[in-house]
Parts: C-alpha cells; sequence; structure tokens
C-alpha cells in the first residue's frame, strides 16, 4: 500500500512544481499525508456523494422546518381549516385565469375549489380542482357540457358542487352533482328540494336579454329576470334559503334588482333601493359605535333609514351593503372595515366564502374579513387611485378589471401538498409537524447522551463496585419493554388534566431516560480499553484529579464514537416519537407532528383516494431518517483509523 501510495503523489509532482511556479513556494498544495486527524476525516467525508448529499438535504430539511414554522406558524384552532376544502389534492390553479379571458370578462363565479368564467366572446372556461365522490364522468362539475362548449355563453354561475350556463338563444345549461335538486329531475332528490322549473328544461327558453342575474348558492340555484321574476330551485331545506319567499317577493312587490345567497338564506334589494329578506331575519341588526364610541346593537332598517341601497353582497355567514351616500354596512362579521379616505366612497362591494372586496370612486380596492387564504391581501397596485373600475371575487380568489381588461388578481392559488380531511394545508402542517418531531428527537438524544456519557465514563473508569452496580441499573433500565410503557403513560396522561406543552416534555424526557443504556455500555467498553494506556498513568503520576482524567483525558479520545452513536439515536428517536404520535399515544391534534399526520391517514379509503395525506408526511420522515443514518454510517467509516476506505 505505501508503494502506491508513494508512486501516486509521485505522479502529482509536476501539479506540485506548477504550484510553486505560479502561486509561490508559501502557497505550495501540501500533501493529505500531513494533515491532521481531524481535517483528514472531514475530507474522507466529504468525498463521497452520498454522505454530502445527505448533509446538504438535512440542513435544508432543518431549515425548512425551523424557519418555515416562524415564518408561517401552524392555527391550532378552528379557523385554521377549511372544510370546504377538504381533502383537496395538490394544485396551485385555483386563481389561474385564463389568458383568454384577461382581454374581456362578462363574469367570474366560485363557491368552493373550482371557479367557472365567461369571456366577452362567450367562451366558457374553468379552472381549479374538484374531486368528484360519484366517480361518474357526468357527474364531475369540471367537465363542461360539449353543448356548453359549442355554445356562446351570456351567464354562468357556480354553486359548491354544479354549475349553471345561460346561452345567447335562451339555453339554461346545468351539469354537475344534482341529487338535491340542483337541476333537472334526476337523482334521489332532497324531500326539501325545489325540482327546476319545466319551462327552463330541455329544449325550453327563455329570453337571454332579459335576465338581470345568475346565481348559485349551497345545492341552489336563482335566476332573476327583468320584469322582476324569479326562477329560483335547489335544496330549500339543508340551508333554509326559503326560495319560495323570495319567489313571491318577486311576483308581488317591488322588482328585485340584485340577489345573494348566505349559507342560511337569501337576500336582496329592489327596484326602489330597499333592502328585502326572505324568512330569516338573522342579519337585521347590526353593531355599530355609538356617540361615546361603543358598540352597540342597531336594527339594520332603522340605521338605513331613508338611504338607499346601490349594492349587495354576501359571504356564507355575513351580508355587506353600499349605500347611495357611499357609506358601507356588513352585518355578521366581526373583522373591522376598512378605513377610506376623507372624499373616499364606497361604491360596489363582492363578496366570497370567508371575506369581502370593496371598490371607490376613486378606483381603489379594499378587501376585509377572514384572510387565512390571503384573500385579503390586496396588491400595493391595486391600492392606487384609479387602479380598477370593477371587481369580481370569487370563493377565496378576487379579480381586478379596468375598461373591461384584466389588472391583477389576489387570494389562494392552492396547496402545493394538498389538504386534510379538515382542509388544512398539509404543506404547512408538514412544515410545523417536523420541528415538531425533530425537536423531540433532539431533546430527547441529548438527555439520552448526557446520562449515557456520564454513566458509562463512571463505570468504565473506576470499575469495581460502582461498575457492576452502574450496569446493574442499565440492564433494569435496558429491560424495560419501551413502547408498551410509553403507551401506559401516554394513556395515563390522556385521563388527565395534564397540558399538551407539559405532556410533549414529559415524552421527550421519557424517550432520553429509556434509550441511553445503549451508549453508556458502548463508552464503558471504550473507556476500559482507554484507561490502561500510558497517558492515564502519566496523569496519574502527576497527581491529576480521577474525574478530571475520566472526563478531560480520556472522553475527547473516544468522541468520534459517541458523535457516531448520537447520529444515530437521533434518527432512532425521531421514529420512536412518529410511532407514538402514529399510535396515538404521542403528541397529539391539532398539534401536527409527521407521526400523528400518518395516523390520521390509516384507513383505505384515504390511502386509495386521498395519497398526499399519507405520501408526503412519510416521504419527509424518510429521508431524514435515510440522511441522519447516511451520515452516521459515514462517519463510523471516516473516524476508524483502521478504515479502508482510503486504500
Amino acid at each position: 500500500m505505501s508503494d502506491k501510495r508513494n508512486s501516486a503523489h509521485k505522479g502529482f509532482a509536476p501539479f506540485r512544481w506548477l504550484g510553486r511556479m505560479f502561486m509561490g513556494g508559501s502557497k505550495e498544495v501540501q500533501d493529505d499525508r500531513y494533515d491532521s486527524p481531524s481535517k483528514q476525516a472531514v475530507k474522507r467525508f466529504f468525498r463521497r456523494p452520498l454522505a454530502t448529499g445527505s448533509v446538504i438535504v438535512l440542513v435544508g430539511m432543518f431549515l425548512f422546518v425551523f424557519i418555515g414554522s416562524a415564518i408561517s406558524p401552524v392555527d391550532l384552532t378552528e379557523t385554521g381549516s377549511e372544510m370546504m376544502h377538504a381533502n383537496m389534492a395538490p394544485t396551485m390553479s385555483l386563481m389561474k385565469l385564463p389568458e383568454g379571458m384577461k382581454d374581456g370578462v362578462v363574469d367570474i363565479s366560485s363557491r368552493g375549489t373550482f371557479t367557472i368564467g365567461v369571456d366577452t366572446d362567450g367562451k366558457v372556461s374553468m379552472w381549479g380542482y374538484y374531486f368528484n365522490p360519484s366517480g361518474k364522468p357526468e357527474r364531475d362539475v369540471m367537465n363542461i357540457p360539449e353543448a356548453v362548449q359549442n355554445s356562446k355563453i351570456v351567464h354562468v354561475a357556480a354553486g359548491s358542487d354544479h354549475c349553471v350556463a345561460i346561452s345567447e338563444d335562451g339555453h339554461v345549461y346545468c351539469w354537475g352533482e344534482n341529487d338535491n335538486g340542483q337541476y333537472g329531475h334526476e337523482g334521489s332528490m332532497a324531500a326539501a328540494a325545489r325540482r327546476q322549473p319545466e319551462e327552463l328544461m330541455g329544449d325550453n327558453t327563455i329570453d337571454a336579454s332579459a335576465v338581470r342575474q345568475l346565481i348559485c348558492g349551497n345545492q341552489v340555484t336563482a335566476i332573476l329576470m327583468e320584469d322582476g321574476t324569479v326562477y329560483a330551485w335547489g335544496n330549500d331545506g339543508l340551508s333554509a334559503t326559503n326560495l319560495s319567499s323570495v319567489i313571491k317577493h318577486g311576483k308581488n312587490e317591488g322588482k328585485l334588482e340584485k340577489i345573494v345567497f348566505t349559507n342560511d338564506g337569501i337576500y336582496g334589494i329592489d327596484e326602489h333601493g330597499d333592502f328585502v329578506y326572505g324568512k330569516s331575519t338573522k342579519y337585521n341588526v347590526i353593531t355599530v359605535p355609538d356617540e361615546n364610541g361603543k358598540n352597540v346593537a342597531t336594527d339594520l332598517l332603522e340605521y338605513l333609514g331613508d338611504r338607499k341601497v346601490v349594492d349587495i353582497a354576501a359571504t356564507g355567514n355575513a351580508l355587506a351593503l353600499v349605500t347611495d351616500d357611499g357609506e358601507i354596512i356588513v352585518s355578521g362579521m366581526k373583522d373591522p372595515l376598512p378605513q377610506l379616505l376623507e372624499d373616499e366612497d364606497a361604491v360596489a362591494v363582492s363578496g366570497g366564502t370567508r371575506h369581502f372586496a370593496m371598490l371607490t370612486d376613486k378606483g381603489r380596492v379594499y378587501a376585509w374579513g377572514q384572510n387565512y387564504r390571503n384573500q385579503c391581501n390586496v396588491p400595493d397596485s391595486l391600492t392606487q387611485e384609479g387602479a380598477a373600475d370593477a371587481i369580481i371575487t370569487s370563493g377565496f380568489q378576487n379579480y381586478a378589471f379596468k375598461d373591461g381588461r384584466y389588472v391583477g388578481c389576489w387570494g389562494l392559488k392552492g396547496y402545493i401538498m394538498g389538504t386534510d380531511e379538515m382542509g388544512r394545508d398539509v404543506f404547512n402542517r408538514i412544515m410545523n409537524g417536523g420541528k415538531m418531531t425533530m425537536t423531540v428527537g433532539a431533546v430527547a438524544v441529548i438527555i439520552s447522551t448526557i446520562i449515557g456519557i456520564i454513566v458509562g465514563c463512571i463505570s468504565g473508569y473506576f470499575g469495581g463496585v460502582v461498575d457492576l452496580l452502574l450496569m446493574r441499573v442499565c440492564e433494569i433500565v435496558g429491560a424495560i419493554p419501551f413502547l408498551p410503557f410509553a403507551l401506559c403513560l401516554s394513556a395515563v396522561f390522556q385521563s388527565s388534566d395534564i397540558h399538551e406543552d407539559t405532556r410533549i416534555v414529559i415524552i421527550m424526557v421519557i424517550l432520553g431516560i429509556l434509550s441511553w443504556t445503549g451508549l453508556a455500555r458502548l463508552v464503558r467498553g471504550q473507556i476500559l480499553a482507554e484507561r490502561e494506556k500510558e497517558f492515564v498513568t502519566a496523569a496519574r503520576s502527576m497527581g491529576v484529579k480521577e474525574g478530571r482524567i475520566a472526563f478531560r483525558h480520556i472522553l475527547p479520545n473516544i468522541v468520534s464514537v459517541i458523535l457516531v452513536t448520537v447520529t444515530l439515536d437521533f434518527a432512532s428517536c425521531m421514529l420512536t416519537e412518529s410511532s407514538l404520535s402514529y399510535l396515538g399515544f404521542g403528541v397529539q391534534l391539532p398539534r401536527p407532528t409527521w407521526g400523528n399526520m400518518l395516523n390520521g391517514s390509516r384507513n383505505a379509503l384515504v390511502i386509495q383516494s386521498y395519497w398526499w395525506r399519507w405520501l408526503f408526511p412519510a416521504l419527509f420522515l424518510s429521508v431524514v431518517v435515510i440522511c441522519i443514518n447516511s451520515i452516521g454510517d459515514t462517519l463510523r467509516d471516516v473516524l476508524d483509523p483502521k478504515s479502508e476506505v482510503e486504500k
């Protein structure tokens, strides 16, 4: 081996000569044989592509989970979920307005995860995501019927699971789910469903030019005509919309100008600018500040007085009205209203699923309401004077236009790793769950390492009765079946009132206390070998204290072995925490870890239909554990002086 190494180095002599020629003698390239052992170990480590890649990936994972979770912490309350987005597959297309619609849009409509729009040429486009529960192509709401594609469409609307379109020649097209009366007479038809009017079905047509508004809600649809007639159908029971009262109003009283759906009612304004409502009076009381600045409940109609309503919009649980003097009035939402300039008045309002967007007479755009999906983060370009003259708010997206052309959008783009059964962002939960999993593993390893080193050093160096006693304790702790013991303790914790943070600390401590025995035995064996060497005898002859010899002279000589073991133990602790959480006895929901995310995916339906819910947590956990094990194995090789790696 020596001859081979010498011949190899001689082969590089011309290169060393060139180095001295161009860089000077002081910068001569040095031979690896004259490096310190630590430098040689580092060089040998990073000459291995797999080890180098593992370090890069592991560092990236640490930065991802710790920095990412600090920037975007997980929401542990119910507001962090969005049931309308439950079990959504990975997609970033929810706000992707088709290029063909940017030059002219007639309407855009959305109630949940998919959006429908029609341009000035009458072409219908759809974007976003929809999970078809029936699996039947004819029930897939994203599958636009051929008749719609071949017609010039003038009105479109999207409900929670169905779409409606009206062509220029007056045909009414409906598609998607119809089990609750969304259209036609097919399906199981809930008892409370109001059937679609016969005059709108089949080859029957209406005067498309006389349609004032087409709107869809949660399994309901309404068409408002210029003469005040209202065609309404769908599920009139689940959402208590009381469609019959609106139909009656349209026939017998002032003509309706605009109608909106909430989750529990239908509301509107008539030709006189009066606010009208169906059976529900939920939003007839608003909260306004009195002369002392204290919020008091006030009747909405009394507060309006003689003022007229020029626009109305609704979210699932709130109403917004714009009066003729430019005031915006909101009922059912506690979020603060945007502050307008002194000479600025509201002229139009549009409602999404959880938020409102408003346009002022100065051409500025404002948004308020729930902002968990960024639907209220209006771009700075749209807050400038004259930025827009029209806004359309869909479910969780907003689109702004000026002179008929698209000028900007904001809101929810999608979920890069999909959502879970509660509509929570899997990507965000993986990021925050990884922080918890890695923290538990790291703290447990620190605890086990400290105990293992202390016990191993004392036992190996002093020997005798001390060694006998400590090793018996080690054997007792090692004989404890870890998983059953942890499950029993977790069951006790679940029946107590221990706070979740305290519970997590206890899990980390238990993991550390029960996993030190292997390291202690390893350290003891290494100490037994090292204490017989000459440098220990020399230290004793100089009068160095026994404890200092054990921890300051012998221990540094075995640090490489400890480092390898600790690295591998870190991966083991992460897997143990994930196993406990997977079994439901570790960190509890809604606080995420990679283990309890996998626990929420252990049924056949999720595995077959919602692959993203288990694939991504399993992938992240596997990658981190494999990288740690790869680093540990490589360290064991490069730190072994007898390694044959560099032959």
